[in-house]
């Protein structure tokens, strides 16, 4: 409700649509040239971003786990309508009025991660721009949690229990969990300033995935498609992706970070294939009906899939 407060807003400070679009100019088009720094068309439709998006929301563990934790199948489904819901309005709450206070208040804003709080203190009265930040920070929390909590656990199961302490107790894998978080919390503040001195903060967070996120997309993909992959496969294409797309990067700075990503993905799944075709694993079978929860879908389910497609998709065509 504070986003679509700040939205309208935003529209009456700048005159309504009308000037809106002739202010904006390109930056409303979803199709940018080839050799666009940042988001080139091929990128967008065939290419790169195909590969950070499937990972953030299908594949990462502090967003799944979220969709993991729901009592059945229906549960997960519905809630996994409502955020893509949800995810169709962040044009309309978060792009526009950014490009608004980037029109606005120019001569505030040094780095783009600036523009949206200026344009909260800007045009919302005390109240509520106190209560809009509490709400940013609420939301920057909520995620830095789940991030924290994720990486806490794949070190404590993963690598701790597994190779260190195989026997360890409950209580012991708590506190080497909150060590572990803590540690983390302290490279974070560390690792901040670097951060910042890069420019956009969102910008530096989407390349740095480019390091795991084709290699984990690759996994998966090869996971669910070829039951004869075997782990070996995986392992090596997650390690060889980090070496590619920091060559990448290196060489080619000023090639968009998503074709990066696009070039990692298929050196990646050369690689597993190749592994699959010359060291074949043992066949797989998927298991089904062991964990006592409800797989019975939404109803509607699929009408739901389809709105979602079609609204994002026409975004993309409005904004063409």
């Amino acid at each position: 409700l504070g986003g679509l407060l700040t939205t309208v807003l935003a529209f009456r400070e700048i005159g309504g649509w009308g000037p809106f679009v002739e202010a904006a100019g390109d930056k409303l088009h979803t199709v940018l040239p080839l050799n666009h720094p940042e988001m080139p068309w091929l990128a967008v439709f065939v290419g790169g971003l195909w590969i950070p998006n499937l990972f953030y929301w299908g594949l990462n563990q502090f967003i799944t786990q979220r969709t993991l934790a729901a009592g059945s199948l229906s549960q997960a489904q519905r809630g996994i309508f409502l955020a893509a819901g949800i995810k169709l309005l962040i044009p309309f709450i978060i792009v526009f009025p950014g490009i608004i206070a980037a029109e606005l208040y120019a001569g505030q804003i040094e780095i783009a991660d600036q523009a949206y709080p200026v344009l909260i203190r800007e045009l919302l009265p005390a109240g509520l721009t106190g209560i809009m930040f509490a709400a940013l920070f609420g939301a920057v929390m909520s995620s830095l949690d789940s991030m924290l909590n994720s990486a806490a656990t794949i070190f404590t199961i993963d690598l701790y229990q597994r190779f260190r302490a195989p026997d360890a107790s409950q209580q012991r894998l708590v506190k080497v969990g909150r060590v572990a978080t803590a540690v983390l919390v302290v490279i974070g503040c560390l690792w901040a300033p670097l951060v910042a001195a890069a420019g956009s903060v969102f910008q530096y967070i989407q390349m740095f995935w480019g390091f795991i996120s084709p290699g984990i997309v690759a996994a998966f993909a090869f996971g669910m498609l070829s039951p004869r992959t075997p782990p070996l496969a995986a392992k090596g294409g997650m390690l060889l992706g980090v070496p590619v797309y920091g060559l990448l990067l290196w060489r080619f700075p000023d090639v968009a970070f998503l074709h990066h990503m696009a070039i990692t993905f298929i050196a990646i799944a050369l690689f597993m294939g190749l592994v699959t075709r010359l060291a074949p694993g043992e066949p797989r079978e998927m298991a089904r009906g062991t964990t006592g929860v409800n797989l019975t879908p939404a109803p509607g389910a699929r009408l739901w899939a389809a709105a979602v497609v079609v609204g994002a998709a026409g975004l993309y065509v409005f904004f063409w």
